[in-house]
């Protein structure tokens, strides 16, 4: 499975005209991805057929969040179920970097029956085995991550060890600087066989079609 991390609407519409299985759609890429428009999501279920993943993420930078920004989170979910979205993608942690386990097993009961994705959020958490282990427990269908490292060559370990422990029971999909130049090693390294990119090339500013396919001949 590839899915393709769209931050804007021109990337989405590419990517969802590609190889590509699904996108993740949110904005503010230089932020990693916050809660996209509605609108712009209303006009790509209505133009395409492919599963859209929604980010549920009101800021940029950590992971914790106030008593509002939470209730934003809700007040997200709320709409892009009623409007048909694919899948969820959120992660909520403690001030210690822990998972909360309260708000996104709530979130999670307000998504069902839609599949949701901890996204690398986990790649915070100071234990990442532990980590991984409770959002199994949650309920997750997926996580995203680079293997509680900053880049896959560090991360490589981590993330092979989760697939052979977790992949029964979760998706473990991969990414964080994933390339077409670097899949090959990646996918070697770890074994997986889901993986994540924003196919943006080193001067691109949206998605390209042509990293998209090449991406997609190692899966």
């Amino acid at each position: 499975m590839l899915e393709i991390a769209c931050f804007d609407l021109t990337s989405a519409e590419i990517a969802l005209a590609s190889v590509a299985d699904r996108i993740e759609f949110c904005r503010d890429r230089f932020q990693g991805g916050t809660t996209p428009d509605l609108e712009e999501f209303k006009y790509l279920k209505e133009k395409f057929d492919k599963p859209i993943y929604i980010m549920i993420r009101p800021k940029g930078g950590d992971f914790y969040y106030s008593d509002d920004e939470f209730a934003e989170m809700i007040e997200s979910i709320n709409k892009f179920k009623k409007y048909g979205a694919d899948g969820f993608v959120f992660g909520i942690l403690g001030r210690q970097q822990e998972i909360d386990l309260e708000r996104n097993k709530f979130l999670l009961d307000l998504a069902h029956p839609i599949p949701c994705t901890f996204h690398k959020a986990i790649d915070r958490v100071p234990d990442y085995e532990l980590g991984i282990s409770k959002i199994v427990k949650l309920g997750f269908h997926n996580v995203l991550t680079s293997g509680g490292a900053e880049n896959l060559r560090d991360g490589a370990e981590n993330i092979k060890k989760s697939i052979e422990k977790h992949s029964d029971k979760i998706n473990i999909i991969i990414g964080g600087g994933l390339r077409s130049d670097n899949i090959k090693r990646v996918k070697e390294e770890t074994g997986g066989s889901n993986f994540h990119s924003s196919a943006i090339t080193k001067y691109g500013i949206f998605a390209d079609e042509t990293e998209i396919s090449e991406i997609k001949t190692w899966i």
